[in-house]
């Protein structure tokens, strides 16, 4: 039997508590029996908005350095402190209008933020990425802060030492099942150096070391209040200018590959925009045309909404549903990365790279599938901007061992090449330089397609559509050469790209006659997973709903291994019941 990821197990033993603990990563409780900031023994981050000041300052008591009680201990992202302040209207009837709170919002997300260094790890948690999480350094830190929701929910947070340990005291006072977590026995501890691990051995008679004390240390240490990242940015940090042309380059699980521009225009103030993104996909049809508007936190955090103005219902994975972006743009403002995404479960979605188009030559991006060693005239296409006329093939570089045999069209914005690939040219990942604009690391080379890998390699999807939402699934299949050493499965193999494959469903051998496959749901040819009704489903023994495990299997229509037989990928998918319990965070986006 095969062994299941690590994010998998998670998911099979927390799938129904994932939603519903979702808030459990913050620590802002106001009103009677609030520490005062007597008690800390770390300098605050006073504040200094006058609108926070006065919303906040009724509970959070203020000391003679401007520091509100709580708030000046804590920084977060501005979905943190969405839903703090949520919690203070829900639990302590705090008075906050729409507006105001989204004032607050951009203060704190801003002022009391996260450095760019220290909101990129965690960025998959407001991209809303289903992902295994490789971040979690011992199953102690696991069983105390990631079994009812994401580890990049308390390191989207930086504490001061007195503040993590009122986090837990606060889980224990909210949450029936954190003491119980807490108080277990630790196993084990992060070594000195972290991704590693040592056991916890304690001595006759001493009282064991919990799974909470272990997980509080953890915290204290990688996630302090003031960090010098925080120190460097919060001196650095200007007035996002953004407004401009960009190069859009976008893939979209099951769709492909998408170019094109967002044209960036400045608002109300000099952190809020309007947006008029057009896309185009290299598989053809029509061009995809969005407005909208963004926000930026903390002068490179960007949150926004975009919509095609299409009226009617679309189907689920359609393009024409309303999206939220979610990017993060470097400290020189010349490009930015994130995530697109829409549906019941923000289950779909682009990721995006943006690149600024200043007049100067640059390269937004290039067509996918990479280059095939030891092959002649392949095409390859180049994206960007202000290309100079006149080009010849001797102004673009490919790296060793490829060489341009003939530009077969030009254009400002496109480039269509003829390639050869020497037949002894190593397997890597090359730079693209047209004159004067590089695209660095974007060209794969490769000899052979050893494997397949079927991503997202650890997935959920939710029954629905009887009274809930059904949250659906597309996978696709990469192609990875095995790289210089010839070894699959190391550090040095290229993916190549997305490999055309049929998709179909295998039974997860949970148990003895596992049946789950005949209830779950169905899945295309191109791996797109539709989840059954929610139940119960009298059809089923025990009256159960149409809930499981099973594996998506890719087999390869062309990629074979050395045999002449179909390359082969699976997934790991738990189609699990519907979300009982749902967060919006509209004011972060507005």
């Amino acid at each position: 039997m095969r062994k299941v990821p690590r994010g998998a197990r998670l998911l099979m033993v927390s799938a129904a508590l994932i939603t519903a603990s979702a808030v459990a990563g913050q620590s802002m409780s106001g009103g009677a029996g609030m520490a005062s900031a007597s008690t800390e023994t770390e300098d605050g981050i006073p504040v200094t908005d006058a609108m926070t000041k006065e919303k906040c300052g009724t509970c959070h008591t203020a000391d003679a350095k401007g520091n509100l009680s709580r708030i000046s201990w804590i920084r977060t992202t501005p979905e943190g402190w969405d839903q703090a302040i949520k919690r203070m209207v829900r639990l302590n009837g705090a008075q906050v209008s729409p507006e105001e709170a989204r004032h607050i919002i951009h203060y704190l997300g801003s002022a009391h933020g996260l450095a760019p260094e220290e909101a990129r790890p965690v960025a998959y948690v407001p991209e809303k990425r289903m992902i295994d999480e490789t971040n979690i350094p011992s199953e102690s830190v696991r069983g105390s802060c990631a079994a009812c929701h994401a580890f990049g929910q308390p390191l989207s947070w930086r504490r001061s030492s007195h503040e993590w340990k009122l986090l837990q005291d606060f889980h224990v006072a909210l949450y029936s099942q954190a003491d119980s977590q807490y108080r277990r026995a630790a196993i084990d501890e992060p070594g000195e150096v972290f991704g590693q691990t040592k056991p916890v051995v304690n001595k006759p008679g001493s009282i064991p070391l919990t799974q909470g004390e272990v997980a509080l240390a953890y915290l204290r240490k990688v996630a302090p209040l003031h960090t010098p990242e925080w120190t460097a940015w919060s001196a650095r940090e200007q007035t996002p200018h953004l407004a401009g042309k960009w190069l859009v380059s976008a893939s979209l699980p099951g769709r492909g590959q998408f170019f094109g521009t967002m044209e960036v225009a400045p608002g109300s103030s000099g952190e809020i925009f309007g947006t008029r993104t057009t896309l185009q996909s290299l598989a053809g049809g029509p061009a995809i045309t969005t407005s909208g508007n963004g926000v930026v936190y903390g002068g490179y955090a960007w949150r926004g909404r975009a919509a095609t103005g299409v009226g009617g219902k679309p189907a689920a994975d359609s393009f024409d549903q309303p999206m939220r972006e979610v990017m993060l743009f470097s400290a020189d403002r010349k490009t930015a990365t994130g995530r697109w995404f829409w549906g019941e479960y923000q289950e779909f979605g682009y990721d995006v790279t943006l690149t600024r188009a200043d007049g100067a030559p640059v390269i937004g991006g290039i067509s996918g599938g990479g280059i095939l060693a030891g092959a002649r005239g392949q095409t390859l296409t180049i994206f960007g901007d202000a290309f100079p006329a006149g080009l010849t093939a001797r102004d673009i570089d490919l790296g060793k061992g490829l060489m341009v045999s003939k530009i077969v069209s030009a254009s400002p914005s496109q480039l269509v090449l003829s390639v050869d690939a020497a037949p002894g040219v190593t397997s890597g990942v090359h730079d693209v330089t047209v004159g004067t604009a590089v695209l660095s690391a974007a060209l794969p080379v490769y000899h052979h397609i050893a494997y397949i890998k079927v991503m997202p390699e650890t997935s959920l999807a939710r029954l629905g559509g009887a009274a809930h939402p059904a949250g659906f699934g597309q996978f696709e299949a990469y192609g990875y050469d095995a790289g210089p050493d010839g070894k699959p499965y190391t550090a040095d193999d290229v993916k190549v790209g997305v490999v055309d494959a049929d998709y179909s469903l295998e039974e997860f051998r949970a148990t003895w006659f596992d049946d789950d496959i005949d209830f779950v749901g169905k899945i295309s040819k191109a791996g797109f997973f539709t989840p059954n009704l929610d139940g119960p489903n009298p059809a089923r023994s025990g009256n159960r709903d149409n809930y499981g495990n099973v594996w998506v299997v890719a087999t390869a229509k062309t990629a074979r291994d050395s045999t002449g037989k179909p390359l082969i990928g699976k997934a790991y998918l738990v189609v699990t019941i519907p979300s009982f319990k749902r967060i919006d965070q509209p004011e972060v986006e507005q």
